[in-house]
């Protein structure tokens, strides 16, 4: 199970850099340099230089974008079907048998969950299991624990009511 993780995050670090690659050679490519014969030579070296500027600023904020979009985006829905059949015995409503504060509200998720309120922090406790939480990473494909975290996130996000 070890591996695969490893060769999971292996691959998905090297998507992610393939397309911060991409994105800069595409932003890069949408600019187009002004005709040096149309500018005096001194605006030529000035509109040069604010081009790379531009260039290197459009790239750095499609690589910020591309980093920052959520790694798990599942499916609300199947996510629920799953909680229900595999989650809900004891975390029913969101609420917690086992541990009665370790709730998957939000608070107590902020408060408890390592790496706080996010997808990739479910779709990690899901996987590996910590405390008196069993591991499902051997019993859930990764696509089902990715819409699990969803579900979660999204019902401790709008309340779990």
């Amino acid at each position: 199970d070890d591996i695969n993780l490893f060769s999971h995050i292996k691959a998905t670090i090297k998507m992610l850099r393939t397309s911060v690659a991409l994105a800069v050679v595409a932003s890069a490519a949408a600019f187009n340099a002004p005709s040096p014969m149309a500018l005096r030579p001194s605006a030529t070296r000035m509109s040069m230089s604010c081009q790379q500027n531009n260039m290197a600023k459009v790239a750095a904020a499609s690589a910020a974008l591309l980093v920052a979009a959520p790694a798990f985006a599942g499916d609300f829905d199947e996510g629920e079907k799953i909680f229900n059949a595999n989650c809900a015995a004891c975390h029913a409503g969101g609420q917690n048998s086992v541990v009665a504060d370790h709730t998957l509200e939000k608070a107590a998720i902020e408060k408890y969950l390592t790496g706080g309120f996010k997808e990739e922090s479910v779709v990690t406790q899901v996987t590996n299991g910590k405390g008196a939480m069993p591991a499902f990473g051997g019993r859930l494909t990764d696509e089902d624990i990715a819409n699990v975290a969803t579900y979660v996130i999204t019902k401790s996000g709008e309340g779990w009511d």
